[in-house]
């Protein structure tokens, strides 16, 4: 069953929308418990467990026609050689994703506060279908982890966290990582957010190459804000580090062509690194509605 949650950042009514809309993978999943994934147990005897909702466009020979005549619910059976979902959203937690705030205690805007939107819906989505969410807060180490679940308390306490994070200056990723792999044994989904402005980037794709060898499914999902990708105009401003780096004045006119240069090269790195390592990769802008990009990524994977 979804979370009952009081956090600001799950709005019910802004979801409902994607109401009949389905988290997938696009590989074959480990789990524990029954659910809507295929298994990579493939062996198994077929035998009938449980139900599930129906979704439209489902194939309706599995649909149990008793039952619906019964009840005028549309149910499908599940059977033993389908499993469950286990995911785990990890959240860059530095700095950077500050970016677009309106204050230093006002993150109205800011990256960070688009990804609690978005990871605090994709936490409902997914426990709608009863797959177990986890979440982890990654800095320059591993601050916290809560392991997967699925009960509505479980995911209340996963919005809850979500909802009180605050970003912490630092410039590298890749431990944390590590820490979490070391943490972790089963295969499943890891969903990462991040503007991956980092001083370790090649260092945070070696380690997610150790989820993939694991064989579970890494998703990437590029925050950018869109003044990121082009320095505003005026003759001079003055740039302040959020990761500590310190104040610079400049005019952006005379930096802006090497700037724009050295971002999009940015953005074509981290998408080559996610893609030669076997991750799917997915760019977001923060000028996009959070109930938009989440629309648009759910029919991708069911495409």
């Amino acid at each position: 069953m979804p979370a009952t949650s009081h956090s600001r950042f799950l709005d019910l009514r802004a979801l409902a929308a994607l109401e009949q809309m389905r988290f997938t993978t696009r590989h074959r999943i480990e789990g524990a418990y029954t659910g809507r994934h295929a298994s990579r147990q493939l062996g198994g005897s077929g035998e009938f467990v449980d139900y599930r909702e129906y979704s439209p466009g489902e194939d309706l020979r599995r649909l149990d026609w008793k039952v619906f005549a019964r009840t005028g619910k549309a149910y499908i059976r599940l059977f033993q050689d389908e499993t469950n979902l286990v995911c785990t959203l990890a959240l860059d937690n530095s700095g950077s994703m500050e970016f677009g705030a309106r204050s230093e205690t006002d993150l109205t805007g800011s990256k960070l506060e688009y990804a609690q939107f978005l990871a605090t819906a994709l936490s409902h989505v997914i426990s709608r279908s009863l797959d177990q969410v986890g979440l982890a807060v990654l800095t320059n180490t591993l601050t916290e982890v809560i392991p997967p679940g699925v009960t509505s308390s479980h995911i209340a306490r996963v919005q809850e966290r979500i909802e009180s994070l605050k970003t912490t200056p630092t410039v590298n990723m890749a431990e944390g990582l590590k820490r979490l792999f070391e943490q972790g044994r089963q295969r499943g989904v890891l969903l990462l957010m991040s503007d991956f402005l980092m001083e370790d980037l090649e260092d945070v794709f070696a380690a997610l190459r150790l989820f993939r060898h694991r064989q579970s499914e890494v998703i990437i999902l590029h925050l950018v804000h869109p003044a990121e990708e082009r320095l505003p105009d005026g003759s001079a401003f003055c740039f302040r580090g959020l990761e500590q780096e310190g104040e610079i004045n400049c005019s952006p006119t005379e930096i802006r062509a090497l700037y724009q240069k050295r971002f999009a090269r940015h953005l074509d790195t981290v998408r080559t690194f996610s893609l030669s390592n076997g991750c799917d990769y997915r760019r977001i802008s923060t000028a996009v509605p959070y109930v938009t990009t989440l629309s648009g990524f759910l029919v991708d994977r069911t495409g």
